[in-house]
């Protein structure tokens, strides 16, 4: 990538989302970065067990995609297409299709420095919020407390009955 093409690309190149292949996200990343790509894959801290053990990894926002800042009239863009890891840019026919302006900035804004989003801004107190990791994963409640330490408290109805969860703040989504 040239000195103009990074330069336009600071300053505001569309996105657009690139498939890939199943969980080849960190690989088609590599390569898009060896042909002058910049690249952007919001993550989440997740917990991952396995033989007893338990760890923190962080884990694709979107499992299987991520975002390519291009300008279709200067950039190699068919390219992305061809890299290893990579199925395809999404398309609206025969043209990538670019994301709608501000989605990429907004979630660039709340990355944090190890690369994980930081969801507790959009987090308010009686809101409904869906839990992103561990043995509640994918259940939808109420945010009852937000602590000062990172710990939030969250309203379930688990079996009929309401329930208090206690979580760290990085396990939660704003739902919309």
């Amino acid at each position: 990538m040239s000195d103009h093409q990074r330069t336009i690309g600071e300053l505001g190149d569309r996105w657009y989302a690139v498939q890939t292949r199943p969980h080849q996200e960190n690989r088609a990343i590599f390569h898009l970065g060896e042909q002058g790509f910049r690249s952007f894959c919001p993550r989440l801290r997740r917990t991952v067990r396995h033989a007893r053990k338990t760890t923190q990894v962080l884990a694709p926002l979107f499992p299987g995609y991520f975002f390519v800042p291009l300008d279709l009239t200067r950039d190699r863009w068919r390219s992305v297409n061809g890299t290893r890891g990579v199925v395809r840019l999404v398309m609206n026919g025969e043209r990538p299709s670019p994301m709608p302006p501000g989605i990429v900035a907004a979630l660039k804004a709340r990355t944090n420095s190890d690369g994980s989003i930081n969801w507790l801004p959009s987090l308010e107190v009686g809101g409904s919020v869906r839990i992103a990791d561990g043995p509640f994963v994918e259940l939808v409640g109420t945010l009852e407390h937000l602590g000062p330490d990172g710990r939030v408290r969250v309203l379930l109805t688990l079996l009929g009955r309401p329930v208090n969860v206690s979580l760290y703040h990085e396990s939660l989504m704003p739902v919309a």
